[in-house]
């Protein structure tokens, strides 16, 4: 596997605890005594992948508003000053701390206090692109401590402790809706948990077990069902890989079997594109559901992913 789990820090031992209570500063505060709109808990979410928990976890208590819009690139989003000023009137803000550092200056000159940050709420590790460890090399793109990778969504079960943090977090903040939200977040974690079963059935037996893919957000999708992912580049999309990393992956597309090059909707799709033409393999879509657009091959993380699952098995030749 082209991994290595890090080693939580003492600061992230205690982070889901912390981040369960960081709201009860307004957890005796009704909704609609705050930002909320017509009673509702007022929600601002970062981008696509907390956007959606707060949507499915909150329903109809919350309102919520996404910082980064249909169709941008999370990683290049910037934020104006009339942003930041808003998101202190938000009840909750939910982000993923080093995805986005864009937001995470603007969470941080807000000055806002009910504050979730989803990266605490699970442990994240670091993931190279091509099975060597360039941790300390950095890809470009910061993505904090010791190069850690933040794609956590793309791995169901780690998006299940997200989801019930955020739950909790929710609960925390509008404690009128507490049962409702406690029941919601049951219904996803279950959902997440089916998912999955799904992706472990559909990739327990594979003529191959490599993919290669533009953008290298799936390293926690890898590990979790046994996979091995090849980058072109590093996190970062639009990085260019050097000639000596092409030439590298057409003899691993070559020993392992490789049959296509996925490439992500948001992102060029070019240097995938001139990879398998100089190979011989196919290109397809393997979306890092950093967010929905017209493109997506589906309406909703569950759709997308289940695209994802079906796009893998043709490729790796499920069995």
């Amino acid at each position: 596997m082209n991994v290595r789990r890090l080693i939580p820090s003492a600061a992230l031992a205690g982070a889901v605890a912390l981040a369960a209570t960081a709201l009860t500063a307004c957890s005796g505060t009704a909704a609609g005594d705050s930002g909320g709109t017509d009673g509702k808990l007022a929600v601002t979410a970062s981008f696509y992948p907390m956007q959606f928990l707060a949507e499915q976890i909150g329903k109809d208590h919350v309102k919520v508003d996404s910082l980064t819009k249909p169709g941008v690139e999370p990683h290049d989003l910037e934020i104006t000053p009339r942003q930041t000023s808003r998101l202190a009137e938000a009840d909750v803000v939910l982000y993923l701390k080093t995805l986005q550092p864009a937001v995470d200056k603007a969470v941080e000159q807000s000055g806002v206090k009910n504050v979730v940050d989803a990266a605490a709420l699970t442990t994240l590790e670091t993931h190279s692109a091509d099975g060597h460890d360039h941790a300390a090399e950095g890809d470009g793109h910061d993505h904090g401590e010791a190069g850690t990778d933040p794609h956590v969504w793309l791995d169901p079960a780690k998006y299940a402790e997200i989801a019930r943090g955020v739950g909790a977090a929710l609960e925390k903040a509008d404690p009128d809706h507490a049962a409702d939200y406690k029941k919601n977040t049951g219904e996803l974690v279950t959902k997440l948990g089916a998912l999955d079963t799904e992706f472990k059935d559909g990739l327990g037996n594979t003529a191959s077990k490599t993919f290669i893919t533009t953008h290298s957000a799936f390293g926690y999708l890898a590990e979790r069902y046994g996979l091995d992912q090849e980058g072109i580049s590093g996190v970062d999309p639009e990085a260019e890989p050097s000639p000596a990393r092409m030439k590298e992956l057409q003899a691993v597309a070559k020993k392992d079997n490789v049959t296509t090059v996925f490439f992500e909707a948001l992102a060029s799709d070019k240097t995938a594109k001139a990879l398998a033409h100089d190979t011989g393999l196919k290109t397809d879509v393997l979306d890092p559901l950093e967010g929905i657009t017209d493109k997506s091959q589906g309406a909703d993380y569950f759709e997308v992913m289940r695209s994802n699952l079906k796009n893998l098995q043709k490729a790796l030749g499920s069995k």
